[in-house]
């Protein structure tokens, strides 16, 4: 592949040259001028001569040679320029360059010419004028050509070649990523393995009568591994490997992404066996005849070409096409159908092995402290996806070279993260002591009724310290992966949001804005069980509205909601009933163990977070083992101490099927 680069150049790739070469160009003409005015500097001037020290030097024979210029402009002036000898004049050895601007006699211009040594220069005034007169049209031309012309080239590769595929090759040698580098998606890596296996002993498969597949397109959410599964399929393959993105192929002018697929696909054509991949596929392959007017004409045009390119009539084999979206759900039918797209590879979130594995690949990077148990962090990460595990090591050692340390410990990478999911702690918040006590009982309601029911997630820390929009928050850390919800669950969840409320209002006498964040959550939860899961007596197993229509305007603008008002109706005093419901049962439970909530929200007046087992003590013997005093870290120089951060684990609360990750509770 020695010749990737100028094969690449030619096809219209990435040629190795500099986006702005004009301007080098540029540079080199303005440097001409320059260098002649150096260099006639640098030459000695000729000597100004008198009219009679020049007849001195004619008599005393002392010329060695000269030139006289004819002016056509003025006949009787004549320059002359030459060198003499200066030894009997100025008493210096050597010859003297001189030069003279005189009216000349006849008899002495004879006189001259006679010496021999004076000789006429006529100059060529046709050439001279055609110069003037040819040389602005040419600096206008290269003006033109390097501000416009090339200008023009490099932002798009020229004018005349839009229609150019903006593909990329890639090598081995830029590309270092193999599947060694890809961890936590095993059967994705597997199924895009047979890719690899096939180009390198195609045999194997075709003396079966097995044919691969043309297309394969890998779903899965942001940060799930799409793109760095793609890289290592171009690191382990022998093929060449074309990348574009799904944006590349859309422009301003009308046919340009139907010219830029045909265009690509006529390289893959060349360079067969390859591999073609296409980021983001959704920004080109959108459902037709949908959206806001319509469709997209060039949209939809680049669409048909590719769909033709991919299986039409003249089309061959020996060209794989991989695919990235996080959104298969605005694909068009028709790209998704087999012969095209014959394979989906879903790339979800990792388990909590997977996660254990990508911290481990990238922890290769970064210097871990011997005492680092990455399986703490894995279990501590439910719902995170690759991206943010590997921006979770990347802050963790930040904020350990931010502290001095030598290595990144255990309590880095738990700040690191809360940090990821929430933001950095706010603990230079001014907050008045009221605040920090409403908060405080807010807090330590949702800790006490999390402990008091059953079928919650066990309670890992309760905190007062300010976080991102929070002023304080609950979290609970479940034993393993939750794949399913049980309606107790559900309920027990939203019982445990509106103990804050239920709690501030006990200390207080008044409620605040401060359990916003809790009450849309338990509205959320509450409207899902009803409409989507089926966890109302009164509604039944019936699914109430349809998400997954419209997906190209705003979804409540023209949204068919699919049932009646009166079942809307029922609806609304259905999630009504279930949020009031767990509201009593969380009133009831704060009555009951009013002096346990006491205890609770002094000792975080006191010591700002507390963790599971101490709220667990607190309700069951009523009082609890103060934590220990945490060393304080010096801060850098010139930097303002800061109060220690605590050395507990502060894990992110569970995701819910169809919500995404809930807040945690906040006031």
């Amino acid at each position: 592949m020695a010749d990737d680069d100028t094969n690449n150049a030619r096809r219209g790739g990435d040629p190795k040259v500099p986006p702005r070469s004009w301007l080098i160009w540029i540079a080199i003409l303005g440097l001409i001028p320059l260098l002649i005015l150096f260099r006639n500097q640098a030459e000695p001037h000729p000597k100004e001569i008198s009219h009679s020290m020049f007849l001195q030097l004619l008599e005393s024979n002392l010329f060695v040679q000269a030139t006289i210029n004819y002016n056509p402009q003025s006949p009787d002036l004549r320059e002359i320029s030459g060198t003499y000898l200066r030894g009997e004049v100025e008493g210096k050895a050597g010859e003297e360059r001189f030069k003279i601007k005189t009216r000349l006699t006849p008899s002495l211009e004879e006189k001259l010419y006679a010496s021999g040594k004076f000789k006429a220069v006529e100059p060529n005034t046709f050439l001279l004028n055609f110069f003037y007169a040819v040389l602005p049209f040419i600096l206008l031309a290269a003006l033109i050509y390097f501000f416009l012309i090339r200008q023009i080239k490099m932002a798009g590769k020229g004018a005349l070649s839009f229609g150019k595929s903006k593909a990329r090759v890639l090598n081995k040698e830029r590309n270092k990523v193999t599947f060694k580098d890809v961890a936590g998606v095993e059967e994705a890596k597997e199924e895009v393995s047979e890719l690899v296996e096939f180009l390198k002993d195609p045999k194997k498969f075709q003396k079966l009568g097995g044919r691969i597949p043309k297309g394969i397109l890998m779903v899965g959410a942001p940060g799930t591994g799409k793109t760095l599964l793609a890289k290592a399929i171009a690191g382990e393959a022998d093929a060449t490997f074309f990348s574009i993105s799904g944006s590349d192929f859309v422009e301003m002018f009308v046919g340009v992404g139907a010219s830029r697929v045909r265009d690509m696909f006529e390289q893959a054509r060349r360079n067969t066996p390859c591999l073609v991949f296409i980021d983001e596929i959704d920004a080109v392959g959108r459902s037709r005849g949908h959206g806001l007017g319509g469709g997209n004409d060039e949209r939809e045009q680049t669409l048909n070409a590719l769909l033709v390119e991919m299986d039409g009539f003249d089309t061959q084999d020996g060209i794989i096409i991989i695919a990235a979206t996080n959104r298969p759900d605005v694909l068009d039918p028709a790209l998704l159908r087999p012969g095209r797209f014959d394979r989906q590879i879903t790339v979800n979130l990792p388990d909590v092995r997977g996660r254990e594995a990508i911290l481990k690949v990238h922890a290769r990077k970064v210097k871990l402290d011997a005492s680092v148990d990455l399986s703490v962090i894995a279990r501590g990460t439910p719902g995170y996806s690759g991206a943010e595990l590997a921006n979770l090591l990347n802050e963790a050692a930040l904020l350990a070279a931010r502290t001095n340390k030598k290595s990144i410990g255990m309590s880095e990478l738990e700040e690191a993260r809360d940090k990821v999911r929430w933001g950095r702690e706010r603990r230079s918040l001014a907050m008045t002591d009221e605040e920090k006590k409403y908060t405080a009982w807010h807090e330590a309601g949702h800790a006490l009724v999390n402990v008091m029911l059953q079928h919650t997630h066990p309670l890992h820390k309760v905190t007062i310290i300010p976080r991102g929009q929070a002023l304080g928050s609950t979290m609970s850390l479940p034993k393993e992966d939750v794949f399913n919800r049980r309606r107790k669950e559900m309920m027990d969840m939203i019982a445990v949001t509106m103990a804050g409320r239920i709690a501030e209002e006990i200390v207080s006498g008044d409620i605040s804005t401060g359990a916003s964040g809790d009450i849309q959550q338990a509205t959320q939860l509450a409207h899902s069980m009803v409409c989507q899961w089926g966890m109302s007596d009164k509604l039944g197993m019936v699914q109430y509205g349809d998400d997954s229509e419209y997906v190209f305007l705003g979804r409540e603008m023209i949204r068919n909601k699919g049932y009646s008002e009166k079942t809307a109706q029922e609806i609304d005093n259905e999630v009504k009933h279930i949020i009031d419901e767990c509201y009593h049962r969380a009133k009831s439970i704060i009555d009951a163990q009013r002096d346990k909530l006491e205890v609770i929200a002094n000792a975080l007046l006191e010591y700002e977070t507390l963790d599971g087992q101490q709220v667990l003590e607190i309700v069951q013997t009523g009082g609890f083992t103060p934590p220990a005093p945490t060393s304080k870290v010096e801060p850098p120089t010139g930097a303002k101490a800061a109060t220690p951060l605590p050395e507990v684990p502060k894990p992110l609360p569970p995701q819910l099927p169809g919500l995404g990750t809930p807040a945690p509770a906040t006031v």
